[in-house]
């Protein structure tokens, strides 16, 4: 699985007071703003990610983009790791996996290449 970037992925219920409170916290505007489905900050080398209306797990987690999410799925379920369906975004083609632990894992391709 060749992964190219990695995100920290934190859901919360309204996007817009999240976005308020870690732009205080962090110093930094975000990178990225999507309507009330996701936003995100990228701050000394790491990228985090508020998840709001578009989320694929209530629970906080890792976003991994890769070159192929199709590969990217078989080598994660060669690991036995349980692998969801792809599914299509408006800017993405996603599916989850359960991490080793039972961490929310996403991984993703962007539609287009």
């Amino acid at each position: 699985m060749e992964v190219q970037k990695i995100a920290t992925v934190i859901p919360v219920d309204d996007l817009h007071a999240a976005v308020g409170g870690w732009k205080a916290l962090l110093g930094a505007e975000p990178t990225f703003v999507d309507g009330d489905r996701w936003a995100q900050f990228d701050v000394a080398g790491a990228r985090i990610a508020l998840a709001g209306t578009d989320r694929t797990s209530n629970r906080a987690g890792l976003m991994l983009k890769v070159a192929d999410l199709e590969a990217a799925r078989a080598a994660a379920a060669e690991l036995g790791l349980a692998v969801g369906s792809p599914e299509e975004g408006p800017h993405e083609v996603r599916c989850l996996v359960e991490g080793p632990d039972g961490t929310p894992v996403t991984l993703y391709a962007p539609i287009g290449g």
